[in-house]
């Protein structure tokens, strides 16, 4: 398929036979068929087939994830690559030959035309094979186009060259500003032939290229998952490959690796960091009778589990097909260029026909007739349509990825200008995703840099990402910590150690009153009040009583607010969409200007809340980072994934911002939408130039000269508009370059 007519094509094709609904992806290269029990798969083929194009039944789902990870290289992008690399070489001699008198040697003409014969018949066969495909079916597309005015400049530069008299000695191709009848036996436009095939292949290698990037989101979520595990059978302890585990099996796992699979906890105690794919910022405590999901992480502590779904059953094999499902059944915009020769072609053509046979019906010569005709269709196919797109695109994504922005292709532009909400996910997107100490309390009499001192060197010994959170923290207010002596701990509920002489202990309440230890009624109040808000709480004692309490909690980004004022400004309206609880959900929402909270959402549930928005006649935009929100980000209009993130939800975004900053994504929609105002306005002007120059084709009044120039000053028009897109600035650089106080940076 070469745009999206060709898909609607295939799914109309499918959709007449009896008892089918088919939906066909352009992007994806996939067609989701709905068909009654016990029809034949392969008569779909051969529907297809009949259309003119080739298809495949999916090959069965294979559990070795290491070899579904792999990927044969695309014979088709291989072959584009070469046909544009092939037609650059060819054809740069044979434009700059045409265009530059001082470089027309003798028999040039002849030169020209054995470099862009190649160009013409190897490098644009794929125009010609879907204009004969286009034709065949009664339809037309810029391959049509492209196709016939190519096919038309070289066939009558054939003439010219065989049977007219351009291929004498000493032809000249001087730049003359007239307007005036011509016979067109002294005319070739071997330039065109060759210009034209060669920008319009970088545009299609370009698109290709980004369109097959859609299945490395697949790939990238399987890859998340262990590849080994170590199984217990017979008592014995043996690593095999993730592939050979069976539902039943006891398996290991040590601290830092990978739960290999979905199942229940059969021994030991641990935190479970599953921040990857349910959006929790604080690791789950787990003991024996917990269910654990497959590709999360130990964070401490030895767990034996007994496996209950392995391979495709597992939550994270579910959460690839939903991924696929929301790609699959994603609408695609047909390339604007595409669109706008959906009713420019047929008239061209029309416009070409009538012409020859106005010329003929009044009496002139055949020759004369036949070039005004030709003449229209070559002027009517520009060098600029060529670059209008991909000189934009290229400037504009080229200045985002300065910014930390990167936009996937040109159909991402299109949505940006038409959403109206916008839904953020909180862990790793409004916040920082990390614990870090959020506030700390003293009972009377207590220092609070002695609490943090005692407290922080006795966490430092500990492992657990809460300890890990709380140490740093008093490192960073008091500095250099103590060394511990006698440290133990209790899992599940907290450590204890000697510092500095002190016995100190750091837990969970339940931990000091199994030893007699009671927490005061200010500290309690602290430390309710401390987890209505959603922080963590641990209290620390020593030499026997409770000396105050210390809270971890997943911060705010600094620039979160002003991102989501800026997003306001832009015509969004912004939603927090969360895995976490509603209390912490809504805390952040107020902290940053959100009013729209939806919380405790699993990751299948996030697609469903998207949906739902979008049934509601909304167009929505989703930014987020984990797994979790991969999926949605899929099924959004437009996916937004912050670069800090997993693989998964950066493939399965449309845009990624690489900067772990939410002013990134209000970054993101301004420049895409500036980006969609450039190729529109270069596709406007690439048109027009020609479309004015048709009459004048048509009379038989266009020098061919003054066609290549018109030709080279639109291709020159539009290169210089897309470089306008270099002066965008992020709004951080904006706001200051407006900022007349003294010392502020401009620019």
């Amino acid at each position: 398929m070469t745009c999206a007519s060709c898909a609607m094509r295939i799914e109309k094709k499918l959709n007449r036979l009896e008892g089918v609904s088919a939906s066909v992806n352009y992007a994806t290269e996939k067609a989701r068929v709905h068909a009654p029990a016990g029809f034949d798969p392969q008569s779909l083929i051969d529907e297809v087939e009949k259309t003119g194009y080739t298809a495949a039944l999916p090959e069965p789902e294979h559990p070795d994830i290491e070899e579904s990870a792999t990927e044969a290289a695309d014979p088709e992008l291989v072959s584009l690559r070469q046909r544009l690399i092939g037609s650059i070489v060819l054809a740069v001699p044979v434009i700059a030959l045409a265009m530059v008198p001082a470089l027309q040697f003798t028999y040039w003409q002849w030169a020209s035309l054995a470099l862009a014969a190649p160009v013409i018949v190897w490098g644009a066969w794929p125009f010609h094979r879907a204009a004969w495909l286009n034709l065949r079916h009664g339809s037309a597309t810029m391959d049509t186009l492209i196709s016939l005015g190519t096919l038309a400049a070289f066939a009558w530069s054939l003439y010219a060259l065989f049977l007219g008299t351009a291929g004498e000695a000493g032809m000249k191709h001087p730049f003359e500003f007239t307007i005036a009848p011509s016979d067109g036996a002294s005319n070739i436009y071997l330039e065109v032939v060759a210009g034209v095939t060669m920008f319009v292949l970088a545009g299609r290698y370009f698109e290709k290229r980004s369109k097959r990037q859609a299945s490395a989101a697949l790939r990238a979520l399987l890859e998340l998952g262990a590849k080994d595990v170590a199984v217990l059978r017979r008592g014995i302890e043996t690593r095999i490959p993730i592939r050979e585990l069976i539902v039943g099996d006891k398996f290991v796992v040590r601290p830092g690796e990978k739960i290999a699979a979905d199942g229940v906890v059969t021994s030991g105690r641990s935190a479970v960091d599953a921040s990857m794919l349910t959006g929790e910022s604080v690791p789950v405590e787990v003991v024996e009778g917990y269910k654990v999901v497959g590709a999360t992480m130990n964070a401490s502590g030895r767990l034996v589990v007994r496996a209950t779904r392995v391979g495709g059953d597992t939550q994270l094999a579910h959460m690839a097909k939903l991924v696929e499902d929301a790609q699959t059944g994603k609408a695609e915009v047909q390339r604007l260029a595409d669109r706008i020769s959906g009713v420019f072609v047929p008239i061209v053509i029309g416009i070409s026909v009538a012409t020859l046979g106005g010329w003929l019906g009044g009496g002139f010569p055949a020759s004369a007739a036949f070039t005004a005709a030709v003449a229209v269709l070559i002027i009517a196919c520009p060098c600029a349509l060529g670059l209008a797109t991909p000189t934009a695109l290229l400037v504009g994504t080229g200045r985002g990825a300065q910014m930390g922005i990167l936009i996937k292709g040109p159909e991402v532009l299109e949505s940006t200008r038409r959403v109206d909400t916008i839904v953020v996910d909180k862990t790793g997107t409004v916040t920082s995703g990390k614990m870090s100490l959020a506030d700390a309390w003293v009972a009377d009499g207590v220092e609070r840099e002695e609490l943090l001192r005692l407290a922080g060197a006795l966490e430092a010994a500990s492992e657990h990402p809460i300890a890990r959170a709380l140490s740093a923290g008093a490192a960073a207010e008091v500095g250099r910590l103590p060394d511990v002596e006698d440290f133990q701990n209790h899992e599940g509920t907290g450590v204890q150690g000697i510092v500095d002489g002190h016995l100190v202990i750091v837990g969970r309440e339940q931990l000091l009153t199994d030893r007699g230890i009671a927490v005061g009624l200010e500290l309690a109040e602290h430390k309710n009040t401390a987890e209505t808000l959603g922080q963590t709480t641990v209290v620390v004692a020593w030499d026997g009583e409770a000396r105050g309490v210390l809270a971890v909690a997943d911060t705010i980004k600094p620039t979160s607010a002003q991102a989501i004022a800026e997003l306001r400004r832009l015509g969004l309206e912004p939603m927090l969409l969360t895995g976490d609880n509603s209390i912490v959900a809504r805390q952040v929402a107020a902290t940053v200007g959100i009013t729209d909270v939806i919380a405790g959402v699993l990751p299948q549930e996030k697609v469903g809340v998207i949906r739902r928005l979008q049934e509601e006649g909304r167009v929505v935009a989703m930014v987020g980072d984990g797994v979790n929100d991969a999926a949605a980000l899929a099924q959004a209009d437009l996916g937004l994934a912050m670069g800090t993130g997993s693989d998964i939800a950066i493939e399965a975004a449309d845009i990624t911002l690489v900067r772990d900053d939410l002013l990134a994504a209000a970054d993101a929609i301004r420049l895409s939408r500036r980006t969609l105002g450039t190729i529109k306005g270069n596709l406007f002007w690439a048109f027009a130039y020609n479309v004015a120059a048709i009459p004048l084709a048509a009379l038989g009044m266009l020098n061919p000269m003054l066609a290549g120039a018109a030709m080279a000053f639109s291709s020159v028009f539009v290169v210089g508009n897309s470089l306008r897109l270099r002066t965008f600035r992020n709004i951080t650089t904006a706001a200051a370059s407006l900022d007349p106080t003294p010392g502020k940076a401009t620019s």
